[in-house]
Protein backbone atom coordinates (compact mmCIF):
# COMPACT_ATOMS: atom_id res chain seq x y z
CA UNK A 1 0.00 0.00 0.00
CA UNK A 2 2.51 2.25 -1.12
CA UNK A 3 -0.35 4.52 -1.80
CA UNK A 4 -3.56 4.91 0.68
CA UNK A 5 -5.64 2.02 -0.03
CA UNK A 6 -8.85 3.80 -1.06
CA UNK A 7 -11.49 1.62 -1.74
CA UNK A 8 -12.09 0.93 2.08
CA UNK A 9 -9.34 2.77 3.76
CA UNK A 10 -10.01 4.61 6.80
CA UNK A 11 -11.20 8.28 6.44
CA UNK A 12 -8.80 10.62 6.81
CA UNK A 13 -10.54 11.32 10.09
CA UNK A 14 -8.58 9.56 11.30
CA UNK A 15 -5.78 11.92 11.22
CA UNK A 16 -8.10 14.16 12.49
CA UNK A 17 -8.39 11.96 15.61
CA UNK A 18 -4.73 11.14 15.21
CA UNK A 19 -4.49 14.93 15.89
CA UNK A 20 -6.78 14.73 19.12
CA UNK A 21 -4.68 11.97 20.41
CA UNK A 22 -1.63 14.45 20.37
CA UNK A 23 -3.32 17.11 22.10
CA UNK A 24 -5.03 15.14 24.87
CA UNK A 25 -1.68 12.42 25.60
CA UNK A 26 1.11 15.43 24.70
CA UNK A 27 2.87 12.66 23.00
CA UNK A 28 6.27 14.29 21.56
CA UNK A 29 9.65 12.67 22.00
CA UNK A 30 10.58 12.84 26.08
CA UNK A 31 13.25 12.19 28.27
CA UNK A 32 11.86 12.95 31.65
CA UNK A 33 11.58 10.50 33.94
CA UNK A 34 8.32 8.81 35.54
CA UNK A 35 7.41 6.31 37.75
CA UNK A 36 4.92 3.40 36.59
CA UNK A 37 3.44 1.15 38.58
CA UNK A 38 6.05 -1.04 38.93
CA UNK A 39 8.31 1.44 40.58
CA UNK A 40 10.80 1.36 37.62
CA UNK A 41 11.74 4.69 35.94
CA UNK A 42 10.39 5.20 31.88
CA UNK A 43 10.41 7.84 29.46
CA UNK A 44 7.98 8.48 26.60
CA UNK A 45 9.01 8.58 22.96
CA UNK A 46 7.13 9.25 19.88
CA UNK A 47 8.08 7.71 16.20
CA UNK A 48 6.54 8.69 12.93
CA UNK A 49 7.16 7.34 9.72
CA UNK A 50 5.08 7.32 6.25
CA UNK A 51 4.10 3.66 5.92
CA UNK A 52 1.33 2.43 4.02
CA UNK A 53 0.48 5.95 2.05
CA UNK A 54 0.07 6.98 5.86
CA UNK A 55 1.56 8.69 8.39
CA UNK A 56 2.39 5.64 11.29
CA UNK A 57 2.66 7.15 14.70
CA UNK A 58 4.09 5.04 17.55
CA UNK A 59 4.21 6.61 21.33
CA UNK A 60 6.26 4.32 23.86
CA UNK A 61 7.53 4.41 27.16
CA UNK A 62 10.87 3.24 27.87
CA UNK A 63 13.36 3.03 29.75
CA UNK A 64 16.17 4.65 27.42
CA UNK A 65 16.50 6.16 24.03
CA UNK A 66 18.38 2.83 22.71
CA UNK A 67 15.68 0.48 23.75
CA UNK A 68 12.96 2.47 22.25
CA UNK A 69 14.63 3.28 19.31
CA UNK A 70 15.22 -0.60 18.44
CA UNK A 71 11.76 -1.35 19.21
CA UNK A 72 10.59 1.42 16.74
CA UNK A 73 12.61 0.00 14.07
CA UNK A 74 11.32 -3.31 14.76
CA UNK A 75 7.77 -2.15 14.89
CA UNK A 76 8.13 -0.18 11.47
CA UNK A 77 9.68 -3.16 9.62
CA UNK A 78 7.52 -5.13 10.37
CA UNK A 79 4.73 -2.86 8.95
CA UNK A 80 6.72 -2.23 6.00
CA UNK A 81 7.21 -5.63 5.53
CA UNK A 82 3.48 -6.48 5.79
CA UNK A 83 3.03 -4.06 2.80
CA UNK A 84 5.42 -5.64 0.74
CA UNK A 85 3.09 -9.07 0.91
CA UNK A 86 -0.45 -6.87 0.88
CA UNK A 87 -0.36 -3.88 -1.24
CA UNK A 88 -3.05 -3.39 -3.79
CA UNK A 89 -1.10 -0.20 -5.32
CA UNK A 90 2.35 -2.05 -5.19
CA UNK A 91 2.57 -4.31 -8.65
CA UNK A 92 5.30 -6.72 -6.89
CA UNK A 93 3.11 -7.89 -3.79
CA UNK A 94 1.94 -11.18 -2.87
CA UNK A 95 -1.06 -9.72 -3.40
CA UNK A 96 -0.96 -8.17 -6.58
CA UNK A 97 0.55 -11.28 -7.89
CA UNK A 98 -2.56 -13.30 -6.71
CA UNK A 99 -5.00 -11.31 -8.39
CA UNK A 100 -3.06 -11.95 -11.87
CA UNK A 101 -4.13 -15.35 -11.50
CA UNK A 102 -7.34 -14.37 -11.30
CA UNK A 103 -10.02 -16.45 -13.61
CA UNK A 104 -6.58 -19.13 -14.53
CA UNK A 105 -7.88 -22.03 -12.06
CA UNK A 106 -4.85 -22.01 -10.33
CA UNK A 107 -4.85 -22.64 -6.60
CA UNK A 108 -1.69 -20.51 -5.36
CA UNK A 109 0.40 -21.05 -1.89
CA UNK A 110 -0.16 -17.88 0.21
CA UNK A 111 2.43 -16.47 3.37
CA UNK A 112 0.97 -16.83 6.39
CA UNK A 113 0.12 -13.39 6.65
CA UNK A 114 -1.73 -13.06 3.61
CA UNK A 115 -3.28 -16.38 4.40
CA UNK A 116 -4.97 -15.22 7.83
CA UNK A 117 -6.03 -11.69 6.46
CA UNK A 118 -7.90 -13.11 3.52
CA UNK A 119 -9.38 -16.12 5.81
CA UNK A 120 -10.70 -13.90 8.27
CA UNK A 121 -11.80 -11.50 5.42
CA UNK A 122 -14.36 -14.02 4.14
CA UNK A 123 -15.19 -15.45 7.67
CA UNK A 124 -16.46 -11.38 7.85
CA UNK A 125 -17.96 -11.77 4.51
CA UNK A 126 -20.37 -14.72 5.10
CA UNK A 127 -21.00 -13.01 8.30
CA UNK A 128 -22.46 -10.04 6.65
CA UNK A 129 -24.02 -12.01 3.80
CA UNK A 130 -21.20 -9.52 1.60
CA UNK A 131 -21.26 -6.38 2.82
CA UNK A 132 -17.78 -6.70 3.79
CA UNK A 133 -15.97 -8.05 0.88
CA UNK A 134 -11.87 -7.61 -0.21
CA UNK A 135 -13.40 -8.54 -3.49
CA UNK A 136 -14.11 -4.83 -4.60
CA UNK A 137 -10.96 -3.98 -6.73
CA UNK A 138 -12.49 -3.42 -9.92
CA UNK A 139 -14.67 -1.12 -8.28
CA UNK A 140 -12.07 0.27 -6.27
CA UNK A 141 -10.70 1.29 -9.75
CA UNK A 142 -13.50 3.02 -11.03
CA UNK A 143 -14.11 5.49 -8.06
CA UNK A 144 -10.45 6.64 -8.09
CA UNK A 145 -10.79 7.76 -11.55
CA UNK A 146 -14.47 8.88 -11.01
CA UNK A 147 -12.82 11.13 -7.94
CA UNK A 148 -10.54 12.63 -10.36
CA UNK A 149 -13.10 13.08 -13.01
CA UNK A 150 -15.65 14.15 -10.78
CA UNK A 151 -18.29 11.95 -12.41
CA UNK A 152 -19.91 8.67 -11.69
CA UNK A 153 -18.47 5.45 -13.62
CA UNK A 154 -19.92 4.43 -16.82
CA UNK A 155 -22.99 1.75 -15.91
CA UNK A 156 -21.75 -0.13 -18.38
CA UNK A 157 -18.26 -0.32 -16.41
CA UNK A 158 -19.60 -1.31 -13.40
CA UNK A 159 -21.52 -4.06 -15.01
CA UNK A 160 -18.57 -5.33 -15.99
CA UNK A 161 -17.06 -4.45 -12.71
CA UNK A 162 -19.44 -6.52 -11.27
CA UNK A 163 -19.03 -9.70 -13.13
CA UNK A 164 -15.55 -9.73 -11.01
CA UNK A 165 -16.61 -9.03 -7.65
CA UNK A 166 -18.73 -11.47 -4.87
CA UNK A 167 -16.59 -13.11 -1.93
CA UNK A 168 -17.61 -16.14 -3.05
CA UNK A 169 -15.56 -16.14 -5.66
CA UNK A 170 -12.93 -16.77 -3.85
CA UNK A 171 -12.01 -20.55 -2.82
CA UNK A 172 -9.05 -21.08 -0.01
CA UNK A 173 -8.01 -24.11 0.94
CA UNK A 174 -7.14 -24.73 4.96
CA UNK A 175 -5.18 -27.83 4.09
CA UNK A 176 -2.91 -26.55 1.62
CA UNK A 177 -3.10 -23.18 2.33
CA UNK A 178 -3.82 -21.50 -0.83
CA UNK A 179 -6.01 -19.11 -2.46
CA UNK A 180 -7.92 -19.44 -6.09
CA UNK A 181 -10.00 -16.21 -7.70
CA UNK A 182 -11.88 -18.15 -9.52
CA UNK A 183 -13.10 -15.21 -12.06
CA UNK A 184 -11.24 -13.30 -14.78
CA UNK A 185 -10.91 -9.93 -13.84
CA UNK A 186 -10.73 -9.81 -10.42
CA UNK A 187 -8.63 -8.01 -7.82
CA UNK A 188 -8.49 -8.57 -4.31
CA UNK A 189 -8.48 -4.81 -1.94
CA UNK A 190 -7.60 -5.38 1.66
CA UNK A 191 -7.56 -1.19 2.33
CA UNK A 192 -10.74 -2.63 4.98
CA UNK A 193 -8.35 -4.96 6.62
CA UNK A 194 -4.75 -4.83 6.23
CA UNK A 195 -3.50 -1.71 8.05
CA UNK A 196 -5.53 -2.92 11.12
CA UNK A 197 -3.36 -6.45 11.11
CA UNK A 198 -0.07 -4.50 10.46
CA UNK A 199 -0.94 -1.82 13.36
CA UNK A 200 -1.71 -4.89 15.31
CA UNK A 201 1.79 -6.71 14.22
CA UNK A 202 3.56 -3.63 15.24
CA UNK A 203 2.46 -3.81 18.70
CA UNK A 204 3.51 -7.16 19.13
CA UNK A 205 6.68 -6.32 17.66
CA UNK A 206 6.98 -3.58 20.70
CA UNK A 207 6.03 -6.50 23.12
CA UNK A 208 8.12 -8.73 22.07
CA UNK A 209 11.14 -6.66 22.55
CA UNK A 210 10.11 -5.88 26.41
CA UNK A 211 8.03 -2.39 25.35
CA UNK A 212 4.07 -3.04 26.93
CA UNK A 213 3.44 0.70 27.55
CA UNK A 214 2.46 1.90 23.70
CA UNK A 215 0.10 3.20 21.24
CA UNK A 216 0.48 2.70 17.72
CA UNK A 217 -1.25 4.40 14.89
CA UNK A 218 -2.05 4.21 11.31
CA UNK A 219 -4.59 7.23 10.10
CA UNK A 220 -7.71 6.22 12.11
CA UNK A 221 -6.60 2.68 13.29
CA UNK A 222 -4.92 2.44 16.33
CA UNK A 223 -4.47 -0.35 19.16
CA UNK A 224 -3.03 0.77 22.69
CA UNK A 225 -0.91 -1.76 24.85
CA UNK A 226 -0.91 -1.32 28.84
CA UNK A 227 -1.98 2.39 29.74
CA UNK A 228 0.93 5.25 30.58
CA UNK A 229 2.39 5.34 33.72
CA UNK A 230 -0.35 6.60 36.58
CA UNK A 231 -3.45 6.22 33.77
CA UNK A 232 -6.10 4.32 33.13
CA UNK A 233 -5.77 4.76 29.53
CA UNK A 234 -4.54 6.44 26.44
CA UNK A 235 -6.52 9.48 26.07
CA UNK A 236 -8.37 9.48 22.28
CA UNK A 237 -10.70 12.34 20.83
CA UNK A 238 -12.80 10.00 18.80
CA UNK A 239 -13.57 13.09 15.73
CA UNK A 240 -16.73 14.96 14.94
CA UNK A 241 -19.20 14.56 11.56
CA UNK A 242 -18.63 17.74 9.47
CA UNK A 243 -22.41 19.04 9.48
CA UNK A 244 -24.11 21.51 11.44
CA UNK A 245 -25.89 20.08 15.11
CA UNK A 246 -23.46 17.06 14.78
CA UNK A 247 -22.27 15.77 18.50
CA UNK A 248 -19.29 16.87 19.28
CA UNK A 249 -15.63 14.80 19.63
CA UNK A 250 -15.96 12.05 22.23
CA UNK A 251 -13.08 11.74 23.86
CA UNK A 252 -12.23 7.44 25.15
CA UNK A 253 -9.58 5.94 27.17
CA UNK A 254 -7.95 3.30 25.21
CA UNK A 255 -5.93 0.36 27.06
CA UNK A 256 -5.29 -3.67 25.86
CA UNK A 257 -7.98 -2.26 22.64
CA UNK A 258 -8.49 -1.21 19.69
CA UNK A 259 -9.88 1.66 17.80
CA UNK A 260 -11.21 2.39 14.27
CA UNK A 261 -12.74 5.06 12.46
CA UNK A 262 -14.70 4.66 9.22
CA UNK A 263 -16.58 8.24 7.13
CA UNK A 264 -16.55 9.99 4.26
CA UNK A 265 -16.03 13.49 5.80
CA UNK A 266 -12.55 14.23 3.71
CA UNK A 267 -12.30 11.13 1.23
CA UNK A 268 -15.97 11.59 -0.79
CA UNK A 269 -17.09 12.75 -4.24
CA UNK A 270 -19.76 15.72 -4.55
CA UNK A 271 -22.16 15.70 -7.78
CA UNK A 272 -25.60 16.82 -8.25
CA UNK A 273 -25.91 17.91 -4.44
CA UNK A 274 -25.17 14.17 -3.23
CA UNK A 275 -22.23 13.53 -1.54
CA UNK A 276 -20.62 9.45 -2.22
CA UNK A 277 -17.90 8.25 -0.22
CA UNK A 278 -15.06 6.12 -1.29
CA UNK A 279 -16.41 3.08 0.44
CA UNK A 280 -17.90 0.85 -1.70
CA UNK A 281 -20.92 -1.05 -1.41
CA UNK A 282 -20.34 -4.63 -3.04
CA UNK A 283 -23.64 -4.86 -3.60
CA UNK A 284 -24.13 -1.85 -5.62
CA UNK A 285 -20.85 -0.43 -6.96
CA UNK A 286 -21.54 2.81 -5.40
CA UNK A 287 -20.66 5.24 -2.92
CA UNK A 288 -21.93 5.16 0.63
CA UNK A 289 -24.12 8.52 0.24
CA UNK A 290 -25.61 8.17 4.28
CA UNK A 291 -23.16 10.71 5.23
CA UNK A 292 -21.13 8.90 8.31
CA UNK A 293 -18.90 8.18 11.07
CA UNK A 294 -18.50 4.88 12.28
CA UNK A 295 -15.90 4.70 15.53
CA UNK A 296 -15.79 0.57 16.37
CA UNK A 297 -13.60 -0.01 19.49
CA UNK A 298 -12.45 -4.14 20.00
CA UNK A 299 -10.08 -6.38 21.32
CA UNK A 300 -7.38 -6.04 18.13
CA UNK A 301 -7.20 -3.76 15.28
CA UNK A 302 -7.79 -5.98 12.85
CA UNK A 303 -11.15 -6.70 14.02
CA UNK A 304 -12.06 -2.68 14.38
CA UNK A 305 -10.76 -2.11 11.34
CA UNK A 306 -13.00 -3.98 9.36
CA UNK A 307 -16.41 -4.09 11.00
CA UNK A 308 -15.93 -0.17 10.74
CA UNK A 309 -16.11 -0.56 6.81
CA UNK A 310 -19.10 -3.47 7.41
CA UNK A 311 -21.23 -1.29 9.86
CA UNK A 312 -21.05 1.71 7.10
CA UNK A 313 -22.09 -0.51 4.97
CA UNK A 314 -24.77 -2.56 6.45
CA UNK A 315 -26.11 1.11 7.77
CA UNK A 316 -27.05 1.46 12.04
CA UNK A 317 -29.80 -1.29 12.45
CA UNK A 318 -27.74 -4.07 10.47
CA UNK A 319 -24.46 -2.85 11.61
CA UNK A 320 -25.69 -2.64 15.30
CA UNK A 321 -26.91 -6.10 15.35
CA UNK A 322 -23.67 -7.04 13.90
CA UNK A 323 -21.28 -5.34 16.89
CA UNK A 324 -23.61 -6.93 19.40
CA UNK A 325 -23.04 -10.57 18.16
CA UNK A 326 -19.20 -10.19 18.24
CA UNK A 327 -17.31 -10.47 21.33
CA UNK A 328 -15.59 -7.20 22.90
CA UNK A 329 -16.58 -4.72 20.21
CA UNK A 330 -18.68 -1.83 20.72
CA UNK A 331 -19.00 1.34 18.20
CA UNK A 332 -20.75 4.29 17.92
CA UNK A 333 -22.37 5.39 14.54
CA UNK A 334 -23.04 9.21 13.70
CA UNK A 335 -25.16 9.67 10.29
CA UNK A 336 -26.78 12.12 8.34
CA UNK A 337 -28.90 9.57 6.10
CA UNK A 338 -31.41 13.20 5.41
CA UNK A 339 -31.04 16.15 7.03
CA UNK A 340 -31.78 14.57 10.10
CA UNK A 341 -28.45 13.70 12.46
CA UNK A 342 -28.51 10.39 14.03
CA UNK A 343 -26.57 8.75 16.39
CA UNK A 344 -26.52 4.96 17.09
CA UNK A 345 -24.28 3.67 20.86
CA UNK A 346 -23.59 0.41 21.42
CA UNK A 347 -23.76 -1.30 24.57
CA UNK A 348 -20.66 -0.39 26.73
CA UNK A 349 -19.19 2.18 24.11
CA UNK A 350 -16.33 4.27 26.11
CA UNK A 351 -16.52 2.20 29.22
Amino acid sequence: MAAPVSSLIKLFAAMLTASWLIAQTGCVASHRPSLDSASSFTNRFEFTQPQMGLPFRIVLYAPDAATAEAAAGAAFDRIRQLNDLLSDYDTDSELSRLSRTAGQDLAVAVSDDLWFVLATAQKLSARTAGAFDVTVGPYVSLWRKARREKKLPRPDLLAEARAAVGWEKVELDPGARTAKLLVPGMRLDLGAIAKGYAVDAALKALRQRGIARALVAGGGDMVAGDPPPGTRGWQIGVAPLDVTNAPPARIVFLSRAALATSGDVFQHLDLDGRRYSHIIDPKTGLGLTDHSLVTVIAPDCMTADSLATAVSVLGPKRGLRLIEETRGARVRIVCRPENQVEVHVSRGFGS
